[in-house]
């Protein structure tokens, strides 16, 4: 793993990666993961329960990945839709594995008072790679913007744009983990020519609103829920949450749009993107998956109990 005391192992300081770096940034990638046997086959096994959507497929090379969604059987237009989206990043473990158990154990609970789509593995090639980006170095989680360059944000606004202003809630599922400061961030300053500045990687889990449309309530109640599984991350010394400020307890703010994130997608009034922390001594993967469980249904359950905010 590279460190701040050396260069990222790929292209020249100071200089943007062309396909040359790309490719041999490409060639180190090995699948570590089976997106068939941990996805795929739960998905399978799902489909009694609740209808499947196969919303489009990723042809890379030799490998090829069909992409899924999970859908209420019970669907009405005239209720309120409530949008999952986990493995936007596909080395964010919990992201994926805790949208397949939310549909497992609790999404029934919901029929007749929501419609639920839920993706649970948006880039399953960085999936079974454990990494952030897709094939082509390209970040999916900053690519959900008109002519995408990542197949995997386009297949999924396409899937989405039918109900994008009908949409009430969406709740994008993420990680953030050591690899972080120790593999990516050295890796996108590499890739963009940029110098790489240190971070520092909360401890704990912390959730991003809007900035533009932000849901101070909305948020605090998915806190108060996976409060009860695993620990909140405190800000730094600065007060701020990876470089922004903290705005109430475990909260900071983006402007999803402008940075063509995934939260980004609907016009849905409530929105979070979730980012648990697998790395820390006081977390086990089953409190990262049910912190990921928690948040969703917190962020249902309020939605539910309060009108539509204008």
């Amino acid at each position: 793993m590279p460190t701040t005391s050396s260069p990222y192992p790929i292209g020249t300081p100071g200089v943007a990666w062309g396909p040359a770096e790309v490719a041999t940034w490409r060639s180190l990638q090995i699948r570590q993961r089976s997106y068939d046997a941990d996805v795929l086959t739960v998905i399978e096994r799902l489909r009694e329960r609740f209808d499947m959507v196969e919303y489009g497929v990723l042809d890379y090379a030799l490998d090829r990945y069909p992409l899924f969604a999970i859908k209420s059987r019970d669907w009405r237009d005239e209720l309120p839709t409530v949008l999952v989206t986990g493995g936007v990043h596909g080395y964010e473990t919990s992201g994926v594995h805790g949208a397949l158990q939310f549909v497992d154990q609790h999404a029934e609970n919901y029929a007749g008072r929501v419609n639920l789509i839920v993706a649970p593995c948006v880039s399953p090639w960085a999936y079974e790679r454990i990494h952030r980006w897709n094939m082509h170095a390209v970040d999916p989680n900053r690519s959900f913007f008109d002519d995408s360059p990542a197949p995997e944000s386009a297949a999924l606004m396409r899937l989405v744009a039918p109900f994008r202003d009908r949409a009430r809630v969406h709740v994008d599922l993420h990680e953030t983990t050591d690899s972080d400061e120790s593999e990516f961030r050295p890796a996108l300053a590499a890739r963009d020519g940029a110098p790489y500045e240190p971070g520092e990687i909360p401890d704990g889990f912390y959730l991003v609103d809007d900035s533009e449309h932000p849901q101070p309530e909305f948020q605090q109640a998915i806190i108060a829920a996976v409060a009860k599984i695993t620990h909140i991350a405190p800000a730094d010394v600065r007060g701020e949450i990876i470089g922004s400020p903290m705005v109430a307890p475990g909260v900071i703010r983006y402007p999803l749009k402008q940075l063509g994130l995934c939260a980004s997608i609907t016009n849905a009034p409530y929105k979070s993107t979730t980012e648990v922390y697998p790395d820390s001594p006081r977390a086990t993967p089953e409190q990262c998956n049910a912190a990921q469980v928690a948040a969703v249904c917190a962020a249902i359950d309020f939605a539910l109990e309060r009108p539509e905010p204008r």
